[in-house]
C-alpha cells in the first residue's frame, strides 16, 4: 500500500494539470479546482486510486507473472528504466512498435533473431563472415537492441502494462485492450480515464511526479515479489517437516511388522513340514492303491498275441482290398484299349506299302 501523504504529492507538482483549452471532460470527477487557467487536480483521489493500483501490482507480482512498463516520454525515459530493470521486469523506453501485443509472434522473431547474432560471436561462426556481412549484422544487432532488448526475456504476454501519458502511448493502450489485458497509467487533465482500468489522476510531464509515483508501483512490485519467495521456501520447509514426521511414524509400525514376521516364521516352517510330510504319505497310498488294481488284470502274453492278430488283419485288409480295385480296373482299361491298338496297326502297315510302292523304279 502506498505510504505517501498529502504534503509529499504537492511538493512534487503531482496536482498540476493541463490549461483548461485542453481538458477531457471526462476527468472532471477528478480535477479540484481551476487556477490561472490550469485544472488542479484532487490529490485525496490520487492517493485512494494510487493505493488500489499499488494493491494490484502487488498481486500480480505474488503471482509470478510480468508487468510491461512503457514510457517513451524524454521526461520518463531514464527514471522508468533505471526503477524497473532493478526489479527485473520488462519495459519499453524507445519507439513502440506497432503490434508488439497483437503481434507477438513476430516479436519473438526478432529477439530471436537478435539473439541469433549472439550465438554467432559465441560459437565462432562470426570470424567466417566478411567485412560486409559483420557491418551489416552489427548494425541490425543495435537496431533490434534498441527496440526489443529490454523485452528480450518476456517469453510471453504480460499480465498487466503500464503506461506513463496514455496519448503518447495510444497504440500501446489500443493493443493492451483488444487483448484484454489490465492496463494501469498515470492519467492527466487531458485524457481520457475511461480507457484505463486502475487510473492515477496525476501530473504526468514532470519529472518528480513521475519519479514519486514509479518509486510506488515499483515498492509494491518488489513487495510482491518478496511474499512470493518467503511463500516458496515456507512451503518447501513445510514439506520437509512433513516428511520427516510421515517417516517418524511409519517407523515404529515397521519395526511391529518384522517382529510379528519374526515370531510367526517357525510356525510357518512347521506347518510346510507337516504339509511336505502328509503329501509323502498320500504319495505312497496312491502308489499302492494302483498296484492292486493292475495286479488281477494282467494277462496271458498269448491271449494278447490272439487278439493282437485280428487287428493286424484288418489293419492289411484295406491294402488287399486296393491290390484288387488296381487288377480289376488293369482288365477293363486293356478291354477297352485293344481295338483301338489293332487298328493303328492297321492304318500304319497300309502307309509303309503305300511308301514302298513309291519309292519302287520304273524299268527302262
Amino acid at each position: 500500500m502506498s505510504k505517501l501523504n498529502f504534503e509529499t504529492l504537492l511538493e512534487a507538482g503531482v496536482h498540476f494539470g493541463h490549461l483548461k483549452r485542453k481538458w477531457n471532460p471526462a476527468m472532471a470527477p477528478y480535477i479540484f479546482e481551476e487556477k490561472k487557467g490550469i485544472h488542479i487536480i484532487d490529490l485525496n483521489k490520487t492517493m485512494v486510486h494510487l493505493d488500489h493500483a499499488c494493491a494490484a501490482m502487488k498481486q500480480i507480482a505474488k503471482s509470478g507473472k510480468k508487468v510491461l512498463f512503457v514510457a517513451t516520454k524524454k521526461q520518463a525515459k531514464e527514471i522508468v528504466s533505471e526503477r524497473v530493470t532493478k526489479i527485473n521486469m520488462p519495459f519499453v523506453t524507445e519507439r513502440w512498435s506497432g503490434g508488439m501485443l497483437t503481434n507477438f509472434q513476430t516479436t519473438r522473431k526478432s529477439i530471436r533473431k537478435m539473439a541469433l547474432i549472439d550465438k554467432m560471436k559465441l560459437d565462432g561462426t562470426w570470424d567466417t563472415l566478411n567485412k560486409r556481412e559483420k557491418l551489416f549484422k552489427t548494425r541490425q544487432r543495435d537496431k533490434l537492441e534498441k527496440t526489443f532488448g529490454s523485452i528480450a526475456e518476456m517469453t510471453r504476454q504480460p499480465a498487466a502494462i503500464f503506461i506513463v501519458d496514455i496519448l503518447k502511448e495510444h497504440i500501446a493502450l489500443a493493443e493492451a485492450r483488444r487483448l484484454n489485458i489490465p492496463t494501469f497509467a498515470m492519467v492527466d487533465t487531458n485524457s481520457n480515464p475511461k480507457l484505463v482500468d486502475f487510473p492515477i489522476p496525476s501530473n504526468d510531464d514532470a519529472t518528480k511526479s513521475i519519479t514519486l509515483i514509479m518509486d510506488q508501483i515499483c515498492l509494491a512490485l518488489s513487495e510482491g515479489l518478496e511474499d512470493r519467495k518467503n511463500l516458496k521456501e515456507g512451503g518447501n520447509e513445510e514439506s520437509t517437516e512433513s516428511s520427516n514426521v510421515a517417516a517418524e511414524a511409519v517407523t515404529p509400525e515397521v519395526v511391529a511388522e518384522e517382529i510379528v514376521a519374526e515370531a510367526v516364521a517357525p510356525e510357518v516352517a512347521a506347518e510346510e513340514n507337516v504339509a511336505e510330510i502328509t503329501e509323502e504319505v498320500a504319495a505312497e497310498e496312491i502308489v499302492a492303491e494302483v498296484t492292486e488294481e493292475v495286479a488281477p488284470e494282467e494277462v496271458a502274453p498269448e491271449v494278447v498275441a490272439e487278439e493282437i492278430i485280428p487287428e493286424v488283419s484288418e489293419e492289411v485288409a484295406p491294402e488287399v482290398l486296393a491290390e484288387e480295385v488296381v487288377a480289376e480296373v488293369t482288365e477293363e482299361v486293356a478291354t477297352e484299349v485293344a481295338p483301338k491298338v489293332a487298328e493303328k496297326k492297321a492304318t500304319a502297315k497300309k502307309v509303309t506299302a503305300k511308301k514302298d510302292t513309291k519309292e519302287k523304279p520304273k524299268k527302262k
